[in-house]
């Protein structure tokens, strides 16, 4: 498994935009990027959420483009490009941490939803024996895959890919077929949870609905940013990776979003009667419904057999490019903390790592830790940004500042982040806004005053 995990990739392993595109694309196509979209198109409506989406498709494809410009010129994965750019060797241990947690939390959620799609399509209850099994094929199906066929899946993500768009397409036309609804009425509904719950979420008003999908789309989309840094290492030009990014984006925060609201608001009562008929209550079966767990019953109940197998398909896909991710960031961690590791211990520690969240009930945590990593994932992306471009002019500057700590990146990060998601959030309630202008702002001025480069 030789991918340059610590050092430049050399020019003859780069890639064109369409190769790169089908890794970009494939990591977010997946269930619990449906169910953000389903929730958001909920708590503000199909129109409010989708200018969201469109507003975070706007600024993740730059922060990505940026991100992804940085590793193309270094050739650096991200976790190791933060090294040189904002927090130095020992400081990027912070970077590492933030985004292995993200990623690895990912792959737990995506491993949680295929899980209850198992016991749905089989009928299996959930016990300890069920969940050993299930739990420990998927965990060791993404170990052997990242390890032995990573190459495999990314020349096989683009067959996957469309092929997971295709049955999205079929359960898109199923539903409203079955259910005697227009695709107009589908596409227009405004919030449909109570007024006490949309009080509680902040989402009482219009802008407060906007500002909701806002936050809970930007958690996915710094994440993204990072990864496309991953796979913008490979790219052969800057403008490569920013097509890769552009795309990855669209998929994540307009098509998912679309898609998940409009099946999830059309099939939600098909759904309900599918849980009934399994002998589930009428109230535990409409929670179910508009649950994570529900997205994974719906590729079942409007895709069949077909489903079943496209939604493993697609998922595998995306776990595979998260394993792969979250290995990288833990080989920087352990690296940069002189605990030097074989790069399979790091993948099977991911996968161990995401197992050990499932059983912190991971799905009950989604929204709070996507909200708070968003925030950070901006600021450490953001930090390596200004240094690139504003302390390093814009890379010209060629000088290796070796230090162990960059200690202007570590304080803006946490400063822009406690004052993004805990003081200011009442204020500015966008929060990686504040995250983004702070720890910039804070860099800069560190850096050129109180911890000036070597």
């Amino acid at each position: 498994m030789e991918d340059h995990a610590l050092e430049s990739v050399p020019d003859n392993a780069r890639e064109g935009w369409l190769k790169l595109s089908w890794n970009t694309a494939g990591i977010v196509t997946t269930l619990i990027q449906l169910f953000f979209g389903a929730l958001a198109t909920f708590v503000a409506g199909f129109k409010i959420a989708m200018i969201a989406g469109i507003t975070v498709t706007i600024i993740g494809s730059l922060l990505g483009w940026l991100c992804g410009h940085v590793a193309f010129k270094s050739g650096l994965s991200s976790t190791v490009m933060a090294r040189q750019y904002g927090f130095g060797v020992k400081g990027s241990i912070l970077g590492s941490a933030i985004f292995a947690f993200m990623i690895i939390g990912f792959l737990a959620l995506e491993n949680a939803l295929l899980y209850q799609g198992f016991l749905f399509f089989f009928n299996m209850p959930d016990t300890v024996m069920n969940q050993v099994i299930i739990y420990g094929a998927l965990s060791a199906a993404w170990i052997f895959l990242t390890l032995y066929g990573f190459k495999l899946v990314s020349r096989v993500s683009s067959i996957s890919l469309v092929l997971f768009l295709v049955i999205l397409i079929y359960m898109t036309y199923s539903v409203l077929v079955t259910t005697n609804q227009s695709f107009a009425a589908a596409t227009s509904f405004g919030s449909i949870l109570p007024a006490d719950v949309l009080a509680g979420m902040g989402a009482s008003t219009d802008m407060g609905k906007f500002i909701f999908c806002v936050n809970l789309f930007i958690g996915s989309a710094g994440a993204l940013a990072l990864v496309d840094a991953d796979i913008g290492r490979y790219a052969k030009s800057s403008k490569d990776i920013g097509i890769a990014a552009l795309l990855g984006n669209i998929f994540l925060d307009i098509v998912m979003v679309a898609i998940g609201g409009v099946v999830m608001f059309a099939g939600s009562s098909r759904l309900i009667d599918s849980y009934m008929a399994k002998g589930i209550p009428a109230d535990v079966a409409q929670s179910m419904a508009l649950s994570p767990d529900g997205v994974a019953a719906a590729f079942i109940v409007f895709g069949g057999i077909i489903g079943f197998i496209l939604m493993i398909m697609a998922q595998g896909k995306a776990q595979v490019l998260n394993t792969y991710s979250g290995s990288l960031s833990l080989s920087n961690l352990f690296d940069a903390a002189n605990l030097r590791m074989p790069r399979w211990m790091l993948v099977v520690a991911a996968n161990l790592i995401a197992l050990a969240m499932i059983t912190m009930n991971i799905l009950g945590l989604v929204q709070s830790w996507v909200n708070i990593l968003g925030v950070l994932t901006t600021a450490f992306a953001s930090i390596m940004l200004a240094d690139y471009f504003i302390i390093r002019k814009n890379g010209r500057d060629k000088r290796v500042h070796d230090e162990a700590v960059n200690w202007a990146g570590i304080i803006s990060t946490l400063v822009a982040s406690i004052l993004a998601h805990y003081v200011l959030n009442s204020l500015i309630p966008v929060e990686f806004f504040t995250s983004l202008v702070v720890s910039v702002t804070l860099y800069v001025i560190l850096r050129k005053s109180v911890f000036k480069p070597a």
